[in-house]
């Protein structure tokens, strides 16, 4: 499968139009939405998408014979085909709708996580969202296996060096976060693969992250697995997806039980639905998959490239602007690197300065962003983030960065 063809130039002001939520006031203030890493803010199209389900078509999916149950299962799964295209997989049924990468990771960990005997081991990092830690904390205290952390060097890179020697003949999964939600470090996919297979282990990517800011074959990456969530692809919330190699949804066990994912019940055994569908236990959201099939259109319509070099931009706005506010420690200063900006202030906690910003209508996230590990690496129990999207601009990070030396001058 191959992506659609781009056909929009990147007109800012115009892809600016088509979020309604952009139009808001906070607090006498244009809303300056920075908080993108956490959710992004939906288009009209995908709005639309939504609502027209449950205005004309909504009806369960795949097993009604009536008008709408067919449509609905039609769009349905055209999004399915919609998320391979855009992942760069093969074959749609190598995709698992889910909730998002949350459930996904779940998923794996669930099902792969049957196969682990005592002193197995699986490698994750210190850069982990929880979502990709405690999966599979629970995987191996069940098993028996054994949780190995990959250090992460003080710019805040992967440290390949401790990677390799982590590796041993009972490391059986490496589950490694893609891109970064607090460093926005881009990580050597490709070679983690190659280091991870070299020793027979299977290799899972969290793309929560780069399935927004990059193209991503997962095809040309070689990863086993690979998840990811719609709703800060710009679409909603609910529905995600997991992409699995090979025949690895077929070696698999189903995690979850019910209907959808049975090919027949008798009282004493069960027998499975083929995949994907082994793995889609339930009524799915309906209208949120088809919600992010929409999102994955509008995405698509842009050249990738162009939309990177547009956010990239802003990024180094922000970082060359930090560099005039005192006190400020940036967290996560590799080189390839996407569009988040972390960092502490010292004499303001990072709550303080985000309420403080909002006041200005400017909306960061502040806290551990899930990923309480890499605080700890980095000696601080939470940071400021700005995260940048298509739809932002330079004028937003000159607001932000104005906003911010409003706000650390009544703190400090």
């Amino acid at each position: 499968m191959t992506a659609m063809t781009p056909v929009k130039t990147l007109d800012i002001n115009a892809v600016r139009t088509e979020f309604p939520i952009l139009q808001r006031e906070i607090n006498g203030n244009p809303l300056v939405y920075l908080d993108n890493a956490a959710s992004a803010q939906k288009p009209e199209a995908v709005i639309e998408a939504v609502a027209n389900v449950y205005r004309s078509s909504y009806a369960n999916v795949h097993r009604g014979l009536h008008t709408l149950a067919n449509e609905a299962t039609e769009a349905f799964e055209g999004a399915r085909e919609k998320i391979a295209s855009f992942l760069g997989a093969e074959r749609a049924d190598q995709i698992v709708l889910t909730r998002g990468a949350t459930e996904a990771i779940n998923l794996v960990a669930n099902s792969f996580g049957q196969s682990l005997k005592p002193g197995d081991e699986i490698v994750i990092s210190q850069m982990e969202h929880h979502s990709n830690i405690v999966p599979w904390q629970l995987a191996a205290q069940r098993a028996g296996a054994v949780v190995k952390w990959c250090p992460v060097t003080e710019t805040g890179e992967l440290d390949y060096d401790a990677l390799m020697a982590l590796m041993s003949e009972r490391t059986r999964m490496v589950a490694l976060v893609h891109m970064s939600n607090v460093l926005g470090t881009v990580n050597q996919a490709e070679r983690i693969v190659r280091l991870a297979h070299d020793n027979g282990a299977a290799v899972l990517l969290d793309g929560s992250q780069s399935a927004v800011h990059l193209p991503v074959n997962v095809t040309e990456l070689g990863c086993d697995f690979f998840v990811f969530t719609g709703h800060k692809l710009y679409g909603p919330s609910g529905a995600g997806a997991l992409y699995a190699a090979g025949d690895w949804l077929d070696r698999l066990v189903p995690w979850q039980g019910g209907g959808e994912m049975i090919a027949d019940v008798y009282e004493d055994h069960s027998t499975w639905a083929d995949v994907p569908h082994k793995f889609e236990a339930g009524t799915p959201a309906i209208a949120d998959v088809i919600g992010l099939g929409a999102a994955i259109d509008w995405v698509s319509h842009f050249d990738r490239a162009e939309v990177m070099a547009h956010e990239r931009a802003l990024l180094d706005r922000a970082m060359q602007g930090m560099a005039d506010v005192d006190g400020v420690k940036l967290i996560g200063t590799a080189q390839d690197k996407g569009a988040i900006l972390s960092f502490a202030v010292e004499g303001a906690h990072a709550h303080d300065l985000a309420q403080l910003l909002d006041k200005y209508g400017v909306a960061v996230r502040a806290g551990h962003h899930c990923a309480q590990p890499l605080m700890r690496r980095f000696n601080v129990d939470s940071t400021l983030r700005a995260s940048f999207a298509i739809y932002n601009t330079a004028e937003e990070v000159d607001a932000f960065l104005e906003a911010l030396n409003k706000a650390k001058s009544f703190l400090i």
